[in-house]
């Protein structure tokens, strides 16, 4: 008798862990999902939104955002993840990440997913200025996503107070200097209150020289990665200018911080800034006064650096991992969601398909300030960005603090990056 219920509770208990290893078999894939927070406004609770709404459309899926500090801090986490086997299934890291991630072998080719006409529809949606930074040798390695360019903000009742018009920003570096020199203020006793322009060189020092290179006719680096010009004449020039605006007194002197650099412009500490345009909601939400949006000014030429973030797929991820990344990049940058994500973050909407959708076309009438950084994109170059990114970013933006700071005089400081650039990509070429 003992021995049939004995047998009857193996069975019993075989049937339990056959419904557990269904349960098991049905539960959604956990997909880890780094993303950077590296600029003001509440951007996690809108990837937070995203991330619920995916996974109540795949349920197959359960997406797993992890909020991984800075874009620099978030590299570092993802790379030393993949060199221990727990890599991220995706990751939005700065599109000038690309040949580092791919130095790496952390990262597979997008094209290895795109299998149906749908799929290469949506490849080719996106502009063709966020794609500089995404594709080189006939592959595409990151997704657009967060992309931006770099745009002036300024104070339109300090242009007013100024004697300057408050509807039109300056067009080129004569006005720009005039302008900064009128909007300068001090107090009683000598002490700049408000600084004419404001131009942070902290973290992304390197990207905020392409807005004076960039109208200067000048590149950087070469499309492959692999040399720098970084002591060229009209380079020089650019960084002269720079510091020009600092030894006028127009400017902070000594080094500007990234992250203060918006809250300075909201405190009217600045009246002219130049950043993101990722920076747009933020200051939108903040400013007490009413404030404009104008292209990077020009000189030889208009023109930005394109930059932000990409989405890249992990190669060491497990293959479901990665197409469920895939999945979730391609469903976060339909025209509808890459409309919505324009207007939560002030970010460049990453297709021209997405200012088609009816909410914003609707949002750029009554914002056109939203549409600035679209509006400068066929000007555009790509980002700055090398094999060996980190190291050759951090030799620039070392050079550009010493010509800032006055320890070096732009010509040397900029010799001395390019040596030591050339240097670090000499295995590369």
């Amino acid at each position: 008798m003992r021995r049939h219920t004995f047998v009857r509770g193996l069975f019993a208990a075989a049937a339990g862990l056959g419904l557990a290893g269904t349960a098991l078999a049905q539960s959604p894939l956990e997909v880890p999902f780094y993303y950077p927070v590296a600029v003001g406004g509440p951007i996690t609770k809108v990837i937070d939104g995203y991330a619920a709404d995916f996974n109540k459309a795949h349920p197959q899926y359960r997406l797993m955002p992890i909020y991984a500090g800075t874009y620099q801090e978030t590299i570092v986490k993802a790379l030393t993840a993949h060199k221990a086997g727990k890599a991220p299934a995706t990751s939005v890291l700065l599109s000038t990440d690309m040949f580092t991630l791919m130095d790496e072998d952390a990262i597979v080719p997008i094209d290895d997913f795109v299998k149906t006409d749908a799929d290469k529809a949506w490849l080719k949606g996106f502009y063709p200025a966020f794609m500089a930074n995404s594709q080189t040798g006939g592959k595409t390695w990151g997704v657009p996503f967060q992309r931006s360019t770099v745009v002036m903000y300024y104070n339109k009742q300090a242009f007013k107070e100024a004697g300057l018009n408050p509807d039109k920003a300056p067009q080129n570096w004569k006005e720009l200097r005039e302008a900064a020199h009128k909007l300068t203020r001090k107090d009683a006793s000598g002490k700049v209150v408000q600084y004419g322009i404001q131009i942070p060189s902290t973290g992304f020092g390197y990207w905020m020289l392409q807005t004076l290179t960039t109208p200067n006719d000048v590149l950087l680096a070469n499309e492959s990665g692999t040399r720098v010009t970084l002591n060229h004449p009209k380079v020089v020039e650019a960084l002269n200018f720079w510091v020009g605006l600092v030894k006028d007194g127009v400017h902070p002197a000594g080094v500007v911080e990234w992250g203060t650099t918006p809250r300075d412009f909201m405190e009217k500490k600045a009246a002219i800034i130049v950043t993101t345009t990722g920076n747009l909601t933020n200051i939108r939400a903040n400013a007490k006064f009413d404030f404009g949006v104008g292209q990077i000014a020009g000189n030889v030429r208009k023109g930005s650096p394109t930059g932000g973030g990409n989405f890249y797929i992990f190669k060491n991820a497990p293959k479901e991992q990665q197409q469920a990344a895939f999945e979730f990049a391609k469903w976060v940058t339909q025209p509808e969601r890459a409309a919505q994500w324009s207007m939560d973050s002030g970010y460049v909407a990453v297709s021209p398909a997405a200012y088609e959708t009816p909410a914003l076309k609707k949002y750029g009438q009554e914002f056109p300030q939203a549409l600035v950084a679209r509006d400068q994109l066929p000007v555009s170059v790509a980002e700055y960005s090398t094999h060996e990114n980190q190291r050759v970013t951090k030799v620039l933006n070392d050079a550009i603090q010493a010509a800032l700071n006055g320890t070096k005089t732009a010509a040397q400081a900029m010799d001395d990056a390019q040596k030591e650039s050339d240097r670090i990509l000499r295995r590369y070429r």
